[in-house]
């Protein structure tokens, strides 16, 4: 593996590491961060009394950025050491401590004193930490055991290596805390979380706020208040738990072109939070031809973007900063695409805001997990021929590696807890539960469930392949073919093609490369990919192609087929020639629908 940086590398501070809010849809004045340095340990025990390593969070330590740079291996164990101090007046009633996301089982302490433990990689959680607190110096400690595919649950693109080994589909391992860690300090009776629901034909959002626990006496009294910009343009009181509908009056659309945000004020007794939403509505309808196409806001929309696995050669999962997350996005916008597939991650929450201010749309896949798969079976057979999945039921728990009922189970409580977490931000348009058989089983029942806890977003129930015939899309995964559609009972949706692979020189990450056809100049992989576009991409939009999501954002280790290499310092498609080709697509489809 050769070490690439970003431009973010060496602006990275130790003492001022993801210093950012990290939950921008529920803000409280209350905040300490507690990223930086802390002890670490690596050893096959489960306890440690030495800490003899220094690792720098929220950078896992397989991570240049850690300092550690090390995999931690199945039968090892992550110990993690904290002091710290609260500031004086820092606690009202409770002091709770927040894991943007620590991978992937841990046990929490804190004072010596045992505090609680989570399962589970990718998604936020925490604690009342108040009864274990003591004036002065506090001491936290974490324990966390990761087994990468040794264990059935969520784990992405992680694969476990050989040294000196990589992937190519897969990618280095990495594990312990990821993301921000943090406190905050409430009132007794607070919000534990508010749930926001724009109701674009009717003119209204909906707006419930739940309280950690419900009180002894009577509910508390709701009070929230709407504004756009500095003008407050509506307000309404309920009551704790209860569903608040609030009318807007005439309001502005969010949309990726004008991404109009409403922020919120809500107060409930002594407890108050400051949130977002925007007004959007996406959907499924006929054109004017009868086509079966996407809409956004009551209109015909074509999903134009790119797929986006998040992955940084210094940090891995973890940006090096947070500008970073923005320039992805940014650079993206400014080649004409409106929409990112996050892929087979879930970012931290910083990332969906941006998407939300800056105006760019989120397919959000849920993480993937099982035992280690049959790469012959769930992806070489299955690209070569399209046919051979479609008729494949996913319930062979055998076939797709997911026998452990336990990781089952633990499937359905992560893809839970991933839409409880993200609903509130307007940009996410498309649930993704399973990607290419990867672990995937009875998506019928996935989709039932998303369908239930968000019935306002699109479902891609099986994407590329393994088809249940459910969901809102046929998705198609090609990289090998001359595309070719023909309009379906459900919207025809590109979900993954190009990944076009062009090395560039001293921006490669590994000997080893991988792609599926290679090029050998920035002109030549653009003139390709424009010549793709023309004869398969725009030819498909009269037979109801309706998005197309181009493999993909960076190069990544192994993986050459990035619109920029790994370390974000070369465009290798040419930006404007990208852009021209958007705004054409734009414009054939908005002719075709409207």
């Amino acid at each position: 593996m050769i070490q690439l940086e970003t431009q973010w590398s060496n602006t990275v501070n130790k003492e001022h590491v993801w210093e950012e809010y990290p939950r921008p849809n529920m803000v409280r004045d209350s905040y300490l961060n507690l990223n930086g340095e802390w002890d670490c340990c690596i050893n096959c025990e489960n306890t440690t009394d030495s800490y003899d390593k220094k690792i720098l969070v929220p950078f896992s330590p397989e991570t240049k950025l850690s300092g550690i740079q090390k995999i931690v291996q199945p039968e090892e164990f992550l110990h993690y050491r904290k002091y710290f101090v609260l500031p004086e007046g820092f606690i009202r009633d409770k002091v709770l401590l927040h894991f943007g996301a620590v991978d992937q089982e841990c046990q929490v302490h804190l004072n010596g004193q045992f505090v609680g433990s989570h399962k589970g990689g990718y998604l936020p959680f925490s604690f009342d930490i108040t009864k274990f607190l003591v004036y002065g110096e506090n001491v936290l400690t974490l324990c966390v055991k990761d087994m990468t595919e040794k264990s059935p649950h969520a784990r992405g693109k992680q694969k476990l290596v050989k040294k000196g080994k990589y992937g190519s589909l897969f990618y280095t391992p990495q594990s312990g805390i990821w993301k921000t860690v943090w406190v905050e300090s409430v009132c007794k009776h607070y919000i534990e979380s508010v749930k926001i629901t724009p109701m674009f034909d009717e003119g209204k959002v909906k707006i419930r706020v739940l309280p950690k626990e419900k009180k002894n006496t009577d509910p508390e009294t709701v009070s929230i208040r709407i504004y756009d910009g500095k003008n407050l343009i509506a307000e309404a009181k309920g009551t704790e738990g209860k569903t608040i509908s609030i009318a807007l009056g005439d309001f502005l659309p969010w949309s990726p072109d004008s991404p109009v945000l409403y922020d919120v004020e809500i107060r409930m007794g002594d407890d108050f939070v400051k949130s977002y939403f925007g007004m959007r509505k996406f959907s499924t309808g006929r054109d004017k031809k009868g086509i079966l196409r996407f809409y956004l806001n009551n209109k015909p929309f074509f999903f134009n973007g790119v797929l986006d696995q998040g992955y940084w050669p210094e940090g891995l999962l973890t940006a090096p900063c947070d500008e970073a997350l923005i320039y992805d996005i940014v650079k993206l916008k400014e080649m004409g695409y409106n929409t990112i597939r996050k892929h087979i991650k879930i970012e931290p929450e910083r990332f969906y805001y941006h998407c939300d201010r800056l105006g760019m749309i989120v397919w959000q896949d849920m993480p993937n997990g099982g035992g280690d798969y049959n790469m012959i079976f769930v992806t070489y057979l299955t690209n070569a021929f399209d046919w051979f999945a479609r008729g494949i039921k996913d319930d062979h728990y055998s076939w797709f590696k997911r026998k452990d009922a336990e990781g089952r189970k633990q499937y359905y409580k992560d893809l839970t807890g991933m839409i409880r977490l993200l609903y509130n931000y307007p940009c996410i348009a498309v649930w993704v539960p399973f990607n290419e058989g990867w672990g995937q089983f009875d998506a019928n029942k996935a989709t039932a469930l998303i369908r239930k806890k968000d019935p306002g977003r699109l479902v891609n129930e099986a994407c590329g392949w393994f088809d249940q015939k459910d969901g809102d899309m046929y998705s198609i995964h090609n990289y090998v073919r001359k595309l070719k559609v023909k309009p379906q009972d459900r919207v025809v949706a590109l979900t993954e093609y190009g990944g076009y692979a062009y090395p560039v020189k001293d921006h490669m990450a590994c000997q080893k490369e991988f792609g599926y056809q290679y090029y050998h100049s920035r002109k030549e992989l653009t003139d390709n990919y424009r010549r793709l576009w023309e004869e398969e991409i725009y030819p498909n939009l009269k037979n109801g192609l309706s998005s197309a999501i181009y493999t993909q954002t960076s190069d990544i280790e192994e993986e050459i087929n990035g619109v920029m290499t790994y370390d974000r310092k070369v465009d290798k498609l040419i930006p404007e020639e990208v852009y021209k080709l958007n705004q054409k697509l734009y414009r054939i489809f908005e002719e075709l629908t409207s």
